[in-house]
């Protein structure tokens, strides 16, 4: 039998929040693994070192390429600094996976103004600052794609807290996200998003009982927790040649929410 070619030979990728914010896998660490595995040479960004040093022991233990850099993508010197490295190390840029996310919690009533404020700064202005500075080098490099990581709560509230700071960066995730694919589509730079709905990750297992854990997965159609694998895969889709001619897009990670009202679930949810 023939050898699949890997999907992603000879691309090199930036992948922001390659690390775990805690035990785990988290989306960033999936998705540059599964870039390696598909034979992309992965620039590994994360504020933490010890996060992306272990995201690059499993990679290398794989025969993949890899390389840490340690930045902070609400500061413009670090996401400069970060996709010039990744240029210099593999000799152009293909793919940008803007992935790191923080959440604060409160409604716009008792929300705590610097709460508001770092969570638009890390989760919104990051993706446009690693953007900025990454989009002339994929033009160089000939064009690429750009998957910037949304949430299912930009489109609808779907969760128990009140967390309005993430809520709104991510919905403003899609509307810079839809703008960036139209200014630089001539450019053959294709930007979509991906909104995972409810996972079960290091960000949120802290936060989550078993009583709510089981109740998020009853939520949607397939009845099942999502990880950080499933977000991962559509990431390589996205960023392969199969999806050339996609840009523009809210992709929903799921499991079918979407397409369901509370009443549609209610026999499901009463099985509990």
């Amino acid at each position: 039998m023939k050898q699949r070619q890997p999907r992603l030979e000879g691309k090199a990728a930036i992948v922001t929040g390659a690390g775990s914010s805690g035990p785990g896998l988290g989306t960033g660490k999936a998705t540059a693994i599964l870039f390696a595995r598909e034979g992309a040479q992965v620039v590994l960004v994360d504020r933490s070192a010890e996060r992306a040093e272990e995201t690059l022991g499993i990679i290398r233990d794989e025969g993949g390429e890899a390389t840490m850099f340690e930045a902070d993508v609400a500061l413009a010197a670090d996401c400069r600094a970060m996709v010039e490295a990744a240029v210099e190390c593999y000799e152009g840029l293909h793919i940008l996976v803007n992935n790191v996310g923080t959440v604060a919690f409160g409604t716009v009533i008792d929300v705590k103004e610097g709460d508001w404020d770092r969570v638009l700064e890390v989760n919104l202005k990051g993706m446009m600052l690693t953007s900025k500075y990454a989009i002339p080098r994929m033009v160089a490099s000939g064009g690429g794609s750009i998957i910037n990581i949304s949430s299912i709560d930009a489109l609808r509230s779907g969760t128990v807290a009140a967390i309005v700071p993430y809520t709104a960066s991510k919905g403003g995730i899609i509307a810079l996200s839809t703008a960036m694919a139209v200014q630089h589509g001539w450019d053959n730079i294709r930007v979509n998003c991906i909104a995972p709905s409810f996972l079960y990750t290091p960000m949120v297992a802290p936060y989550l009982t078993e009583e709510v854990r089981e109740l998020r997965r009853q939520a949607a159609p397939l009845g099942t927790e999502g990880n950080a694998w499933d977000i991962a895969w559509a990431a390589v889709f996205l960023a392969s040649e199969e999806a050339r001619w996609i840009t523009g897009i809210v992709l929903p990670v799921d499991a079918g929410l979407m397409a369901t009202t509370p009443l549609s679930m209610l026999p499901y949810l009463r099985q509990g």
